[in-house]
């Protein structure tokens, strides 16, 4: 990657050994995909009783817009332009799971094409409103989709912690 040659020579440690001991987030990455109604395209995964937007975990070396569009078109079957971003929530660990950061870019708005679900990945998929899916949402998610949507509709891009912006 040029740019990353172009930051030169990484600084030396200050203290040998410190970089492999300081805390490690996961972060994700997930598309808000409307209808030309304004309903959320969400799936019902595989691994999971919640519903959940297109989106996934970011791999090593690479970003939450990458992991985004990479997770979109193994998900949904599709190849999208994925748009700006609308809002970076930090959860915090609960249970087995570390704390992370999940991002949410503009999925657009699909003229409703067949879309090729990954049957490892999702059962079903939906287009609901929010107030539709929250039921079947998480509290957290709730939240966060509802800040997205909020951004969609200001321009801004909005930072929360769990949900809750700050």
């Amino acid at each position: 990657m040029d740019d990353l040659a172009a930051e030169g020579e990484p600084e030396k440690e200050f203290n040998p050994g410190i970089a492999a001991r300081f805390p490690r987030k996961t972060a994700a990455g997930g598309a808000l995909i409307r209808d030309h109604a304004g309903r959320i395209l969400f799936l019902e995964p595989t691994y999971k009783p919640t519903l959940d937007i297109p989106g996934g975990i970011v791999e090593s070396d690479e970003s939450p817009y990458e992991a985004c569009c990479r997770e979109v078109q193994e998900e949904i079957g599709l190849d999208l332009e994925i748009g700006r971003l609308l809002v970076v929530d930090w959860v915090p660990a609960h249970g087995p799971w570390a704390d992370s950061l999940a991002f949410i870019f503009d999925g657009g708005i699909l003229d409703d094409p067949a879309l090729t679900l990954d049957p490892i990945e999702a059962r079903a998929h939906h287009y609901l409103t929010l107030a539709d899916a929250t039921p079947r949402l998480r509290p957290s998610m709730t939240r966060r989709l509802a800040l997205a949507l909020q951004a969609l509709t200001t321009g801004t891009p909005t930072y929360a912690d769990f949900g809750r912006p700050v």
